[in-house]
């Protein structure tokens, strides 16, 4: 159906359909919170969606993820 194309494009665009994993799969079978994959998704696409603005979503998530496995509050990492 087309509705069904639109729907799985939009879903799967192709910058997170490169190399030999789709990235949402490569997340799933690594068992990635949702933090983790936010890693992976932004560093991912950054070069064909949104450059330094993806690399900083990355970045943001990447401090997140830190603060959780050191257990401080983000104001004091700064």
């Amino acid at each position: 159906m087309e509705g069904d194309t639109l729907m799985s494009n939009n879903i799967s665009p192709s910058y997170y359909q490169k190399g030999s994993i789709e990235v949402t799969d490569y997340i799933t079978s690594n068992e990635m919170s949702f933090i983790e994959g936010n890693i992976i998704k932004y560093v991912t696409r950054y070069k064909e969606k949104s450059g330094i603005q993806d690399l900083r979503k990355a970045r943001w998530y990447l401090d997140k993820l830190i603060q959780t496995q050191m257990d401080i509050p983000m104001e004091d990492m700064k």
